[in-house]
């Protein structure tokens, strides 16, 4: 018996359950899409499986609503695999430890996946169900989301007719999203040279961060892991000798590094150890009410490679701690959105070289070029290059929408409030759907799931059943 086999409306639950026993992180959906190929040929679904992964299943209309126009629903296969710093699950290989937890759910040390695996799940249930009344239907599920929406890039629309997407893709009850922010990700990589030196190996690591989306929760001035560790080393450089051997931080581009550590040798480990303790405070200071759990800790470590000359190490946190990150400027047009920003994501050492990745979004295109000029401009200054590479439109607001006028009308009735309309700066894929099929009226919405992107991630069950309730009104409407 499954952890949630109880819980309403059971055949969401049922598939989502499914779905959170097959790993399925950003570039590992080949079982998750074959899952869903098989899903479809059980069901003599038309199918269409691509070479990405990217599924789309189709199901005639039901009694009534054969002359109806069809209908695309759309979400995501792919989930963000991050977990606890003591959990040894192998999110490659393994599946997901489900707890119910009264009105919630939740994967013991990991993420759960909700984004969007709820998605899926409704989607699977609508395609199961024969007695829920819906015009045809176009059920797409996209792979590699996650990482700037490869999937929805390469996906053949050619084969859809509909004109009107409901996309389920977020994660607060109650907000149906109509715009969102374009993005592109920028990698920095400079070279480095090495050199021996004499001198013990410590590992310097910075943890215990919130972290987050780094679009939906950009603008709560969290840590980044990655910033505030080369801004301990750039402190480090002069108060003591070292060299740098290795940076590493953050795993995925769109989340909020947590941790990053770096291994540095030198002669003088008891001076390392107080320099580190004493800016562990100023952090402390700095940081107290929205990083508490910072920590700041020095190790003994092998060093593997070679230390980097001193002139590589200063080119390195130089590039690394005046690097743009976090919010760049709000939106004068609607009141606390985030206009532009972007994300040092990921930073790792090779031997020959530093890459730096950072994810940038922004409603105007003017000024996420902009961003890519001075990373640019700052690699080149510092003998680096950048590669360009994920770039996708921005989703632009449609004065005229029936579709989000009927979700307006229909929350209203079932609500009895408004809900809130509203462009994020979080990127959807609903934007390059929109820039491959002229005319589309789109809407995306979900229920709400709390601290995405982390282990502490949880989906909230009377939302996912207000938020079904809610779809399965505006699919009987649609006649």
């Amino acid at each position: 018996m499954g952890v949630l086999d109880q819980v309403e409306p059971k055949k969401v639950f049922h598939f989502f359950e499914e779905i959170c026993q097959i790993p399925h992180g950003s570039r590992n959906t080949k079982k998750i899409s074959d899952y869903l190929a098989g899903f479809a040929a059980r069901r003599n679904l038309e199918c269409h499986q691509d070479d990405t992964n990217n599924i789309v299943i189709f199901k005639a209309a039901s009694e009534g609503y054969e002359n109806s126009a069809p209908v695309i629903l759309q979400g995501h296969m792919d989930m963000v695999c991050e977990k606890a710093p003591d959990c040894q699950k192998d999110m490659e290989k393994e599946g997901l430890d489900l707890v119910l937890d009264g009105d919630t759910a939740y994967a013991k040390g990991t993420t759960l996946g909700a984004d969007d695996g709820i998605a899926v799940a409704m989607g699977l249930a609508l395609l199961d169900d024969e007695t829920i009344p819906h015009p045809p239907l176009e059920v797409v599920f996209t792979v590699d989301e996650e990482i700037d929406m490869l999937g929805a890039n390469t996906l053949d629309v050619s084969l859809l007719k509909g004109r009107r997407l409901i996309n389920l893709d977020s994660e607060e009850e109650g907000i149906f999203t109509v715009g969102c922010a374009g993005g592109a990700t920028t990698q920095c990589n400079l070279p480095v040279t090495r050199e021996k030196t004499a001198g013990k190996a410590y590992t310097v690591k910075l943890s215990g961060l919130v972290g987050g989306h780094s679009g939906a929760e950009i603008h709560k001035g969290h840590g980044n892991a990655n910033g505030l560790l080369a801004r301990v080393l750039l402190h480090l450089a002069g108060t003591l000798d070292y060299e740098l051997v290795s940076f590493t931080g953050g795993r995925k581009d769109n989340a909020i590094p947590v941790e990053a550590e770096a291994v540095l040798v030198t002669d003088d480990g008891d001076g390392l150890s107080q320099a580190c303790k004493e800016f562990a405070e100023v952090l402390h200071n700095e940081l107290r009410v929205r990083e508490p759990g910072l920590m700041l800790t020095v190790s003994p470590a092998a060093a593997g490679e070679l230390p980097m000359t001193k002139e590589s190490r200063d080119r390195v946190l130089c590039l690394l701690t005046n690097l743009p990150n976090g919010v760049q400027v709000m939106s004068a047009d609607i009141p606390g959105l985030v206009q532009t920003s972007l994300n040092l994501g990921v930073v790792r050492t090779e031997k020959n070289q530093l890459t730096a990745r950072s994810l940038l979004r922004s409603s105007l295109d003017s000024e996420k070029y902009m961003l890519v000029e001075k990373i640019t401009s700052l690699a080149a200054r510092l003998q680096g290059c950048v590669e360009i590479s994920n770039e996708y439109p921005g989703w632009e607001y449609a004065p005229v929408s029936p579709l989000r006028d009927l979700f307006v009308q229909v929350y209203r009735e079932q609500y009895g409030k408004d809900p809130k309309v509203e462009t994020i700066h979080a990127g959807l894929e609903c934007g390059l759907f929109a820039a491959k099929l002229p005319g589309l009226d789109s809407v995306s919405l979900g229920p709400t799931l709390t601290d995405i992107h982390t282990y502490r991630e949880r989906l909230h069950i009377a939302s996912i059943q207000r938020t079904w309730k809610l779809v399965l009104e505006v699919l009987r409407r649609m006649k």
